[in-house]
């Protein structure tokens, strides 16, 4: 088995995160110009590494932040498995604060281990991690091991959260910004340890906009 080297980034920002409007996976929404600026800082900061394969989701926003690297010629897959959590009937609307209530309940319910409850219309963590599982599989089974990885928050909460074998009740521990960057490295005995976490050292440089 060759070890995964896995950079796990979220995507750029979008109108709809600037706006505070719920996306999840029924919106597919482009990243705006803050999040192209984004994507071109982690492209300047990253290019040298040897990327073997690049995995981004169904979702627009993901594959353009990570377009630099596909204009490299990397061999690249679209992994819908790793699609943003569906928020069902909130998709689209602002965050109002009664929104913001039934959010935290929402939390309260998944923090509490009721980890089957989804917001209306919407996926429930163990949905989530079922997919995600598969798209799991086909990284760590396909080719290369030094992966680029671009999905989404709440999916890359999850998404770490199944990696190092952790309790999903806790998956808010993992902290994200738009263009943020996870590095994760398998060891000897399969399992992965986080080398970098929510790290955004590479938009503090200049990003031309």
């Amino acid at each position: 088995m060759n070890r995964k080297k896995i950079y796990l980034v979220r995507h750029g920002q979008t109108d709809f995160n600037l706006q505070g409007v719920v996306q999840g996976s029924g919106i597919d929404a482009p990243i705006n110009e803050r999040g192209k600026a984004q994507a071109r800082a982690f492209f300047e900061a990253y290019k040298e590494v040897p990327f073997d394969q690049v995995y981004h989701t169904a979702l627009i926003r993901t594959k353009q932040s990570i377009q630099g690297f596909l204009d490299l010629g990397i061999p690249s897959e679209a992994l819908p498995e790793l699609n943003e959590i569906s928020w069902g009937d909130y998709e689209g609307t602002p965050m109002t604060p009664e929104e913001g209530e039934y959010y935290r309940h929402m939390l309260h319910q998944w923090q509490q281990g009721n980890l089957d409850y989804a917001i209306a219309g919407g996926e429930s963590p163990n949905r989530v991690a079922d997919r995600m599982r598969r798209g799991i599989s086909k990284i760590l089974e396909g080719p290369g091991e030094t992966i680029l990885v671009c999905m989404h928050g709440r999916a890359m909460r999850i998404f770490l959260s199944l990696m190092l074998n952790y309790d999903l009740r806790y998956m808010d521990q993992f902290e994200h910004n738009n263009l943020c960057l996870y590095v994760l490295e398998q060891l000897e005995d399969g399992t992965f340890v986080v080398r970098k976490f929510n790290d955004q050292g590479h938009l503090e440089k200049p990003t031309g906009v």
